[in-house]
């Protein structure tokens, strides 16, 4: 690795754990459920439940509900034979990228903010937020269900109209279909995909400066530096797009993370922030208390939130600002995600002062 490369990236000495061990998961997962018990008596009662195989099995009956909507939504877009109008507000600008990365291409939606186009603006340079899953953003007729999207283009405008927050440039990056789970994991999700093979998340900030980045600010006026650069995502989405926000502070400094799926990698993402050397400038965190049907699980989810919360604020060299959010009675899909889109927007990007 290049000089330039470690201004962007820094690493771990440790080896990082990809194997799935169901009982130290398990043990950790009680332990979280169960906050006031010894962890001797958890441990204890845990092991003569059974082996390490029920162990799994236990998890994977809590964790599908999440995990499973998380694996499949995305990856590939239902065809309806159902007319659909189009709900975009604004101009949103579509073009193919060829990711050197991946090797594969894929759509990128750039969607502009009021104003870009006049002439009192030609010289002007708007903050950007990267997305995950592009798909879902802007346009119900391309969204997972034909239905709910995020509403980011609506909420913009009005958020901007409102003076709450600065104009920004929301730029979407489809999904790779069914690679979606390949490109976005930086570690497997053995939960889900017992079998999974390692994936190829860990390359994604280097997908997204190397290919998506040159390749919208050859087009477009963006500001540089990462007060102005920002990446999000939901489910898969949201625990890429921390993983970016951790991996590469220097680029990106804000982080929006909805919902992230934080088991992958027997809870890695804990470990991988702890200690982290820098942190991003701020970082949202969005959660709901119906995610899953099983009790107990979406309260284990937000420790784990909130664990990861205190590893960032406690950054050696830049402390992060972060934010959760947790509503009780959201669930895990774009409409809750819409919801608290604007609370993100005006904590990541609020106007001028």
């Amino acid at each position: 690795m290049g000089a330039r490369d470690r201004i962007f990236f820094h690493r771990r000495d440790a080896e990082i754990t990809e194997n799935f061990q169901g009982g130290e998961f398990a043990l950790s997962f009680f332990a979280a459920l169960r906050p006031n018990e010894p962890v001797a008596r958890v441990r204890e009662e845990a092991l003569m439940s059974s082996t390490r195989s029920l162990f799994r099995a236990i998890l994977v009956c809590l964790l599908v509900p999440i995990v499973g909507f998380a694996s499949v939504r995305g990856w590939g877009q239902d065809s309806s034979s159902q007319p659909c109008t189009p709900t975009v507000v604004g101009t949103l600008e579509t073009f193919e990228l060829t990711s050197m990365i991946f090797e594969n291409k894929r759509t990128v939606r750039v969607w502009l903010p009021p104003g870009y186009g006049e002439a009192a603006n030609r010289e002007r340079k708007y903050p950007v937020l990267y997305m995950f899953d592009g798909q879902n953003l802007f346009d119900a007729c391309l969204a997972f269900d034909h239905v709910h999207e995020w509403q980011v283009d609506e909420t913009v405008t009005r958020l901007v109209g409102e003076g709450k927050i600065e104009p920004l440039m929301v730029v979407g990056i489809d999904n790779g279909g069914e690679k979606r789970a390949y490109e976005y994991l930086p570690w497997a999700d053995r939960i889900q995909h017992p079998e999974m093979p390692p994936p190829a998340g860990t390359r994604l900030p280097e997908f997204l400066i190397q290919d998506v980045m040159p390749a919208v600010e050859a087009k477009y006026r963006v500001a540089k530096g990462r007060e102005s650069t920002g990446i999000g995502g939901s489910s898969y989405g949201g625990i890429a797009a921390l993983y970016v926000g951790v991996t590469a502070p220097v680029v990106f400094g804000k982080v929006l993370a909805e919902s992230p799926i934080l088991h992958v990698g027997n809870l890695e993402m804990v470990r991988y922030t702890s200690p982290q050397p820098v942190g991003p400038l701020k970082v949202f965190f969005g959660y709901g208390g119906k995610e899953s049907k099983t009790p107990g699980v979406d309260e284990a989810v937000v420790k784990m939130i909130h664990v990861v919360e205190g590893n960032l604020k406690n950054a050696v060299v830049w402390p992060s600002e972060v934010k959760v959010v947790y509503d009780p009675e959201a669930t895990h899909n774009e409409a809750a995600w819409a919801k608290r889109l604007p609370e993100a927007l005006e904590f990541l990007f609020p106007a001028p002062k």
